[in-house]
């Protein structure tokens, strides 16, 4: 019988389908992305639904042993009424103890944005956790966006309470606070956006309606110097559409705004019969494999609804009030303004519309108009796109990548394929990158601006005889920059960096920019007073003893590189934020130099300061405060250690404040982490991180269990490496069980960590990874929590994670890799918590569904919590509450309280196992593809 067959029976058997901010830095020298005028609050991936079932929590095998873990021994009777009650499911929303609960309640410090000129600072309020009701809200999932109708946004945005404005005064300290007011009590306060001379501030308000129902958004604009706020529209029926671009700054006093239509009616209502059965065909036997992409649209009604909330009437909005619409109703997804803003480049999608793949993938039409609407010409009009190649690297056919070029006034570049998109395809160029004007004189043809052999990553600009062209290819991790004089003809392009992207050490750093009198950003220039100039390089100076970042005056000619400014290596970890000299139109002055440095330690948080040459003064600007001072005394250490291949690993431990290992003996440990592919041993024994971070700690962070007398592994490097010609998955298994023996041993043999109290878990990837080492590694890990996990492979059979083989390209790696399979080999007792609303793509909630049931089909001691209305990463407050609860008491139970009978059964299996020494790195608490970070308690723009 073939695997395939096998495999069938297997999935059938189980009524399965066989057919898948801590602050960013930067890591490589790359392209940043063209800045937009426009900054808007990220939003929240939408996870609610109106008709949520309720809430699963259900438990198999034994599931509640023991209490609620804050309990007292007095306790004991009330402890066993409530655990029957758990092993029946019936239990609401639960509390952790005080010391986690006092933790992720404490206030989040504000987010800040600076003014064009870098004289203000804004300090924009944040509230705590919302509440379940915020995600209870009705939403519609349609072509991959989730939609709160009512407010005709994307669902459950975050948003800001308040804005302060404080002026950045000459000797570097900040003036008292100036609160922005005239806007309703209670505003929820999103986009908040700086003119481009910095004297108003725009943002949207919207207040809630009876019924707990999202109020719409209007857009308000405020006085910087008065603080004194208004609505932008003079009629109270304008409303901002904010499905995809929200407004834009065309010039000091007009806003380019998306509203929704004024003559929209109700939305469609949903046939009470269908018109006839759903068909996809494919009698043209195309070959289309696509990821397993959520919320996709299912019918025609789900079209037209999706037009009716899509579809914006752009308005030129001036502050004096007046307002005209321009261009059709259509369903635009953004608009970019000209650096002379004479131009507005508009990109919209249209039907044919797909139920396969999302929106991002829809035929997308950009144009070019004036300013004030009138057309002038088509730039493309792509075709539905859902035969893009799953193989890594690929892309979508025709024009790509479309942006005004930032150094000049409206010239526009953009690249395109010549593989057809299909990374497999080998053909030199692969892509060619062109620009043009905006209005081609005489019939111009398109410029090519240089042609490239891996795909294009982007462009940095500086002026006519500097741009940084960036190239990489993810199979071989290879990353070029080039060097190309844009307007002049006769000067050759040439490679300026050709190295890895997985070796850190060599990261040469990234260009740091400069903002023009446009308002757009381009590759600063230093002059140093003997004339000569230099580009100014900030990197995270990756080194074998951690990050030691630094900033470099680098001679774009010679190649010849000078450190003008290197972090603390001792107690502190520093990073260059902005430069702050840049609101001149002349030269920036290397005497003149003015940055925006960030300064932390283990133990003290984030703090920001302004640093000036050629004194190097460095003066505070803010003081916040520890957000968790009852941990501010943390032992933390970057370790390090080997795997039995050799492969050099890494990791932060983390010990509770006041710990004396002498005294208090080993504790129990918790090791959670999430695993990375490399090309090379070499690339992943580099560390990464620094041993003086702060260390930030979410509102799901295991860091929260510190405040219970846990040591903390976080971040153990899992590398999974494919060398040559070998994939990293076809080792998976191996290496993961390798790398959790070098950190097992690790800390055992540093006696922090009682070997028969050490639990493993993860997020996402690293869920998957939880279940395969409880599967394969029982003699390590005493119990498992695995969150939003993927645990059968065949469920995504077009590629996961980085894998680029299908499953029917690779079976038996698909099956082996998939815990689900290896359910019968799982005896350690495991806590699997899934949104209910899970919307990340691979990771449907019926992975852990099904796993469960496999689980409980084989006597597992198991229990699965099912969180209502949360997505992938898990936002209010009650179920992030219950879902620290439920980790406590399942490492309170079968981590710190002894042993069950699984670990008997498993001890008896394992027989007389030693650990080897193998070893993990230093990532990032949570960090990761599929994961979500750590949540700073500050955030800078």
């Amino acid at each position: 019988m073939s695997s395939i067959s096998i495999l069938h029976r297997v999935c059938l058997r189980f009524a399965v389908l066989p057919l898948t901010p801590l602050r960013p830095r930067a890591a490589t020298l790359r392209h940043p992305p063209p800045p937009r005028r426009h900054l808007c609050l990220p939003r929240r991936s939408a996870m609610s639904s109106a008709a949520s079932r309720l809430s699963h929590i259900a438990a198999a095998a034994g599931g509640g042993a023991a209490g609620e873990s804050n309990e007292t021994p007095a306790a004991a009777s009330a402890a066993a009424q409530e655990d029957d009650d758990l092993s029946s499911g019936a239990v609401g929303y639960r509390l952790p103890p005080k010391e986690i609960q006092d933790i992720v309640d404490a206030p989040p410090l504000p987010v800040l944005s600076f003014s064009p000129n870098k004289d203000k600072i804004l300090f924009l309020k944040r509230r705590a956790l919302p509440p379940l009701s915020d995600l209870a809200k009705p939403e519609e999932k349609l072509a991959g966006v989730r939609i709160d109708g009512h407010s005709n946004t994307r669902s459950r945005m975050s948003f800001y309470t308040g804005i302060g404005i404080h002026k950045l005064l000459d000797d570097g300290t900040l003036g008292p606070e100036k609160e922005v007011r005239g806007y309703p009590e209670g505003a929820r306060i999103n986009f908040v956006t700086w003119s481009q001379d910095g004297r108003h501030l725009s943002f949207t308000v919207r207040v809630d309606e009876e019924d707990n129902k999202s109020g719409k958004l209007r857009v308000w604009v405020a006085d910087v110097e008065s603080g004194e706020a208004r609505p932008l529209f003079k009629s109270p029926e304008i409303y901002l559409n904010a499905i995809f671009d929200s407004f834009v700054w065309v010039n000091n006093c007009t806003l380019l705004v998306c509203t929704i239509p004024v003559t929209r009616g109700a939305p469609p209502q949903k046939p009470s019969v269908p018109p006839g059965p759903k068909i996809q065909s494919n009698e043209t036997k195309n070959v289309v494999q696509v990821r397993t992409f959520q919320d996709l649209l299912k019918d025609d009604y789900d079209a037209e609804l999706f037009d009716y909330y899509a579809t914006s009437q752009l308005m030129l909005a001036s502050l004096d009030g007046t307002a005209k619409p321009i261009g059709p109703p259509a369903v635009y997804t953004s608009i970019d303004p000209s650096p002379d803003d004479k131009y507005l480049m508009v990109s919209s999608i249209h039907r044919p519309y797909s139920y396969i793949v999302p929106c991002g993938r829809f035929p997308k039409k950009v144009e070019l108009w004036t300013v004030d609407g009138k057309f002038i010409r088509e730039l493309c009009d792509l075709p539905l796109a859902e035969d893009i190649p799953i193989t890594t690297s690929s892309v979508r056919k025709g024009k790509r990548s479309i942006y005004w070029r930032p150094d000049k006034p409206s010239t526009l570049y953009w690249v395109e394929t010549q593989d057809g998109g299909d990374a497999k395809v080998e053909v030199s160029p692969r892509d060619i990158v062109y620009m043009e004007n905006a209005e081609p004189i005489n019939g111009e043809q398109p410029e090519i601006l240089h042609k490239l052999d891996l795909r294009y990553a982007g462009t940095s600009w500086c002026d006519e005889s500097l741009a940084l062209v960036y190239e990489s290819w993810y199979k071989t991790r290879k990353t070029r920059t080039w060097v190309i004089s844009p307007d002049k003809k006769d000067v050759s392009p040439r490679i300026l960096f050709d190295r890895s992207s997985e070796d850190v050490y060599s990261d040469p750093g990234s260009p740091m920019m400069r903002r023009t009198a446009m308002g757009t950003y381009v590759i600063a220039k230093i002059k140093k007073q003997d004339g000569s100039t230099y580009i100014l390089l900030n990197g995270m100076g990756a080194t074998p003893d951690g990050n030691v970042p630094f900033l470099d005056l680098f001679d774009i000619n010679t190649g010849n590189k000078e450190r003008i400014w290197e972090s603390d290596k001792e107690k502190y970890y520093e990073t260059v934020v902005a430069l702050m000299s840049d609101n001149t139109n002349g030269e920036l002055l290397l005497d003149q130099l003015k940055i925006l440095t960030s300064k932390e330690s283990k133990t003290e948080n984030t703090q920001y300061y302004l640093q000036t040459w050629p004194e190097k003064k460095q003066v505070k600007i803010t003081n916040f405060p520890h957000p968790y001072p009852q941990l501010a005394s943390l032992y933390k250490e970057m370790i390090r250690y080997q795997r039995k291949d050799g492969v050099q690993l890494t990791a932060n431990l983390y010990l509770p404040p006041g710990y004396d290992p002498s005294k208090d003996g080993p504790l129990p440990c918790l090791v959670w982490s999430y695993p990375g592919e490399f090309k090379s041993k070499d690339a992943a024994g580099q560390v990464r991180g620094s041993p003086n971070e702060f260390p930030g700690i979410g509102a799901t962070s295991p860091l929260l269990w510190l405040a219970r007398g846990f040591a903390i592994l976080s971040g153990p490097t899992i590398p999974i490496i494919g060398e040559g010609d070998e994939e990293a998955n076809d080792r998976y298994v191996e290496q993961l069980v390798a790398s959790a023996e070098a950190a097992v041993e690790e800390v055992v043999k540093r006696g922090v960590a009682h070997p028969d109290k050490i639990a493993v878990g993860g997020h996402s990837y690293g869920a998957f990874m939880t279940a395969n080492l409880l599967a394969h590694a029982p003699h390590l890990f005493c119990c498992g929590i695995a969150r939003s996990g993927a645990y059968n492979r065949t469920l995504t059979p077009f590629g996961f994670q980085n894998e680029d083989r299908t499953l029917w390209e690779a079976t038996n790696i698909y099956v082996e890799m998939s815990p689900f399979m290896s359910a019968n080999k799982i005896k350690k007792p495991i806590l699997l918590i899934h949104g209910e609303q899970d919307n990340n793509s691979g990771t449907l909630t019926m992975q852990s569904d099904r796993f469960f049931n496999a689980l409980k089909g084989h006597g597992a001691l198991s229990r699965l919590v099912i969180l209502p209305f949360e997505s992938h990463g898990y936002s209010a407050r009650e179920s992030i509450m219950h879902v620290l609860w439920e980790t406590d008491r399942w490492l309170q139970n079968y981590c710190v309280n002894g042993s069950s009978k699984a670990d008997s059964d498993s001890a008896a299996e394992s027989g007389n196992k030693t650990l080897s020494a193998s070893g993990g790195s230093a990532a990032r608490e949570g960090l990761g593809p599929d994961g979500p970070s750590s949540v700073p308690r500050s955030l800078l723009w």
